[in-house]
C-alpha cells in the first residue's frame, strides 16, 4: 500500500505542479516572441499534467478501493475530486483554446496586437484560478478535513 501512496503523490505532484508553472511562463509584459516562446513551451509541459493527472486519479481510486480511507463522500476525498476535476475544466477547457488562438494570432499579423494582449490576460487570469484551486487541492490531501 506504501508503494501506492508514493506513486499517488508524485502523480499529482507531476499532473497539478506544472499549473504552478504556467504563472511563471505567461507573465505580464512579454514581448511577442517571448510569449510566442511561451506558447511553444507549454504545448510540451501540458504533457506532464495528462500523464500525471490521470494516474494520481487511477492511484487515488486504487487507494480507496484497497486502502482503509473509507468513502468517497468524505469530504477531503469528494473535495479533492471535484477540485481537480475543476482544474481540469478551467485549464482543458478554458485556457486551452485560447492558448491555441493566441497561437494562432502569434503566427500571424502583427495587427492583432489587442487581441493578443486581452487573450494573454485572460489565460494569466485563468492559471491564477487553476493555482488556486491546486493549492486548496493540495492543502485538502494534505489536512484531509474531516466536517
Amino acid at each position: 500500500m506504501e508503494w501506492l501512496v508514493l506513486v499517488h503523490v508524485l502523480a499529482a505532484i507531476v499532473g497539478v505542479g506544472p499549473v504552478f508553472f504556467y504563472l511563471v511562463l505567461f507573465r505580464k509584459n512579454q514581448t511577442a516572441n517571448e510569449l510566442s516562446y511561451s506558447v511553444r513551451l507549454s504545448a510540451k509541459l501540458d504533457f506532464f499534467p495528462k500523464i500525471g493527472g490521470t494516474l494520481a486519479v487511477l492511484s487515488g481510486i486504487a487507494l480507496v478501493v484497497l486502502g482503509s480511507y473509507g468513502s468517497f463522500m468524505q469530504l477531503w476525498l469528494f473535495g479533492s475530486l471535484l477540485l481537480y476535476v475543476l482544474i481540469q475544466i478551467v485549464v482543458i477547457g478554458l485556457i486551452a483554446p485560447r492558448v491555441k488562438e493566441l497561437h494562432a494570432l502569434l503566427s500571424g499579423t502583427e495587427g492583432e496586437a489587442a487581441i493578443q494582449n486581452s487573450l494573454h490576460t485572460a489565460i494569466r487570469q485563468w492559471f491564477v484560478v487553476a493555482c488556486v484551486l491546486g493549492f486548496v487541492l493540495f492543502m485538502m490531501m494534505i489536512a484531509k478535513p474531516d466536517i
